[in-house]
């Protein structure tokens, strides 16, 4: 009974020391959410104005630029796929894993060619197991990605949707993020960024009442679009990227919190378990020194007789 006792005292502190690094792990999950938050928000009038600025090119003038006109039979297309590098953030990866499985799926049922990029140690993983093969990659920066992160993920995809299919080109750009809604909520979504939907962008203005600037073009709207489109490209990478880190941080704070509640149910558990063996382990004991007791006073009356 002892043995069992000790074996029940190691387990509840091997838990207790588990649940101190879950807990610590999730308080700083909880304080990253915050920095990566303020990001977010700082970047959003930046991609707002970009965009307005490239539709408003786009739309005011008769251009057709590569990066804006849609192909008359796309054949091939590039999906930018954003996880993580670390674990512990429960579903996290998963799910933007999954949602860039469907995605692909529906591009390949539309007769589509996919080149699959992916940022994060868990979408490499995940594509090196399978064998998949992956056009580049970049690992390294997704709990904290700075601008320098996007522009360097931005140019391989621009340099692809610039070239001809026949020269290993693209027709389509699209991105699979995970966008924060609360502390709560995170979605893996899917997006289009290029080529840019200009009517859907005109309507999205036309309903929140803005009104699309126009502008004289120096020296000519396809240079100026030429200027502005990579800009476009990485401002929408590096949302995505401040995104999906606050959606990380925030999963992660919750799977850290979930398991520190289990450790401390575990505990409780462990602790009535160890009680009961040494209530156990104490009537055993009494027992025995009962019956001895026992057996010496019975011994001791059979001696005077």
């Amino acid at each position: 009974m002892g043995a069992q006792l000790r074996v029940y005292k190691r387990r509840i502190q091997a838990v207790t020391a588990t649940k101190k690094i879950t807990k610590a792990m999730e308080m700083i999950a909880a304080s990253r959410i915050v920095k990566a938050q303020r990001k977010v928000a700082a970047s959003m009038p930046y991609a707002t104005e970009l965009t307005r600025a490239v539709t408003a090119v786009a739309t005011g003038s008769n251009t057709k630029h590569p990066l804006t006109t849609e192909a008359e039979s796309p054949a091939r297309a590039a999906v930018l796929l954003l996880t993580s590098d670390r674990g512990l953030a429960g579903g996290y990866s998963s799910n933007a894993i999954k949602a860039a499985e469907r995605l692909r799926e529906r591009l390949a049922a539309e007769g589509k060619e996919v080149d699959t990029y992916i940022v994060g140690r868990k979408g490499v993983a995940y594509y090196g197991f399978r064998e998949r093969k992956v056009s580049e990659s970049w690992t390294g920066f997704t709990d904290s990605p700075e601008y320098s992160d996007a522009k360097k993920i931005a140019e391989p995809l621009i340099e692809s949707i610039q070239k001809d299919t026949a020269e290993g080109g693209v027709d389509e750009l699209h991105i699979v993020f995970t966008e924060f809604v609360s502390m709560m909520t995170q979605n893996a979504v899917d997006g289009r960024m290029l080529p840019l939907s200009l009517d859907q962008v005109a309507e999205e203005s036309t309903e929140k009442g803005e009104i699309l600037p126009l502008f004289d073009f120096e020296p000519s709207a396809e240079d100026v679009l030429d200027a502005l489109l990579p800009r476009y490209v990485e401002s929408r990478i590096y949302n995505a990227l401040l995104q999906a880190a606050a959606s990380e941080h925030a999963a992660r704070r919750r799977a850290m919190k979930s398991a520190t509640d289990n450790a401390g149910d575990l505990i409780k558990s462990l602790s009535r378990l160890a009680n009961a063996a040494r209530q156990a382990e104490i009537t055993q004991e009494i027992s025995e020194i009962v019956g001895g007791a026992g057996a010496l006073a019975d011994a001791s009356a059979g001696s005077d007789k």
